[in-house]
């Protein structure tokens, strides 16, 4: 089953770094958010992706393209540019990059993917700038059973601020640092699709989450995987920093492999 990451947004609400990069591209332990994404799926054994591009595409194009260098020590003949890679990365990944518009909406992407999506009975699919602990497997068969065109992946974020419970005459009687949330479930993304998906794409300009999405809800055709586990997007400049602290401190929960 093949893996499409939607990966061309522009990142503007982390500007401070997307000014520069694609905001997969954004290092998380040193290594890009998207590469986090991708060593998960791999660790269930989905190794095949398609990687929708549209803002800076290139930057991701050109670090795939160098991925080898990049990620192993190597050896180069400065008189012929040769190089001889000393110890190969041990990814076996099967990348295909296509460039789905600068401005294409999210299912605007999907739709300019459809010619690379069909021979495909069934796909998942991702945001490029979240990670999260679901479990594959049961996503999976939860899908299967349910039998619906399309399965996303409901969650409840963590709050922005902890928590602290008190008791009437003010002494604390419990305190947890950025809690999940006990009410209201999110689109965490983690699809499932059926190529029917397609029947509901109209053009490069709709938005996944409304008109697809919402019509799907309407007729029956969309279920939602219940996740309590860790999720988390990196919307922002605190994400960011939140992710790698999380990191740096081996409390990376989507980090299986």
């Amino acid at each position: 089953m093949k893996v499409i990451i939607l990966a061309g947004g522009f990142g503007t609400r982390i500007s401070e770094e997307s000014v520069n990069k694609p905001k997969p591209m954004v290092e998380i332990g040193g290594k890009p958010i998207l590469w986090h994404i991708m060593k998960y799926y791999s660790y269930y054994g989905f190794n095949d992706f398609v990687i929708a591009l549209g803002y800076k595409g290139d930057y991701i194009k050109d670090y795939f393209r160098k991925y080898a260098s990049i990620n192993s020590d190597f050896s180069i003949n400065l008189k012929t540019n040769k190089i001889d890679i000393l110890n190969e990365s041990n990814e076996d990944f099967n990348v295909t990059l296509v460039d789905t518009g600068l401005n294409s909406m999210t299912g605007g992407r999907l739709y300019n993917l459809k010619d690379f999506l069909s021979e495909e009975e069934e796909f998942m699919l991702t945001y490029g700038d979240g990670v999260s602990n679901v479990n594959l497997n049961e996503l999976i068969s939860f899908h299967k059973a349910k039998g619906k065109i399309a399965t996303l992946t409901s969650v409840r974020p963590s709050a922005r601020f902890g928590n602290i419970k008190l008791d009437e005459s003010g002494n604390v009687l419990s305190f947890e640092e950025k809690p999940q949330t006990e009410q209201g479930w999110i689109n965490g993304g983690f699809f499932i699709f059926k190529k029917e998906i397609f029947d509901f794409l109209r053009s490069k300009d709709e938005i996944l989450e409304k008109y697809p999405l919402e019509t799907l809800a309407e007729r029956g055709e969309l279920s939602a995987y219940q996740h309590f586990g860790f999720w988390q997007c990196m919307d922002t400049l605190r994400d960011m920093k939140f992710l790698n602290n999380l990191w740096n401190n081996n409390k990376a929960d989507w980090k299986l492999w």
